[in-house]
């Protein structure tokens, strides 16, 4: 008899425990700037320095911080579960955490490609500027889906939401679309826990037969869920 298979869903809120800003507060700004700005096409069109320099400021962040016990409890997770993260940040934690399957949805700050070729990736952790170009001679970009544009690791998602027989939730606001929406493709049988110090019981959510709430950050939330996955094992 194989592993259960353990999806889990992360966001904003685990990586904001160590340290890393999160996308937009509550007045939708980050360090002053809108999001459209700074996370869409047009803006990117508009401004390229100023988006470039958010991301390098971003990028530059993320090496003065480090996983933390939530990142690192999800890693352990793969000792005893078939363990696929499906998460909304860009940042690299649940990879330096030991994590083997990552599904990044909105894309990653360590890689760059090539606006002119979206399969052109490159991985990149220096500052990008406007005069580095990729292999084929075209301008590079953040390798981030920004607001209006698809998102293509979004299937691979949703398979793994189909598959899975225990689905965990933890650090999301489930505002966002259509990652907020995935639950609805794990089978309404399944066990799901929503980790979160502020939960929202969106509309797929509140569909769950089997849904066991934790209102505590990721990281304070670890004892519980260890005993309650133990359960499952």
């Amino acid at each position: 008899m194989g592993r259960n298979k353990l999806v889990v869903l992360t966001g904003a809120g685990i990586s904001a425990e160590s340290g890393i800003k999160t996308f937009r507060d509550e007045n939708g700004l980050w360090e002053g700037h809108d999001v459209m700005e700074v996370a869409s096409p047009e803006g990117f069109r508009k401004n390229p320095e100023l988006v470039l320099d958010f991301y390098n400021q971003r990028r530059r962040q993320l090496f003065s911080v480090s996983p933390n016990s939530a990142h690192k409890f999800l890693a352990e997770l793969e000792d005893a579960f078939e363990v696929t993260i499906i998460t909304q940040n860009v940042d690299d934690l649940h990879e330096r955490s030991g994590s083997k399957n990552i599904i990044h949805l909105h894309g990653e700050l360590l890689k760059v490609r090539s606006v002119d070729n979206e399969q052109e990736i490159l991985d990149w952790e220096s500052d990008l500027l406007l005069s580095h170009r990729s292999p084929g001679g075209s301008r590079l970009r953040p390798h981030i889906v920004w607001f209006g544009e698809a998102v293509p690791a979004m299937e691979m998602a949703i398979k793994k939401c189909t598959e899975a027989d225990i689905c965990l939730v933890i650090g999301t606001s489930l505002q966002v679309y259509p990652a907020a929406g995935l639950t609805q493709y794990c089978q309404g049988h399944i066990p799901v826990f929503y980790v979160d110090p502020s939960p929202n019981i969106n509309y797929e959510m509140s569909l769950r037969d089997k849904l066991t709430i934790i209102s505590k950050k990721a990281t304070d939330s670890l004892l519980e869920l260890k005993e309650q996955l133990a359960k499952l094992q």
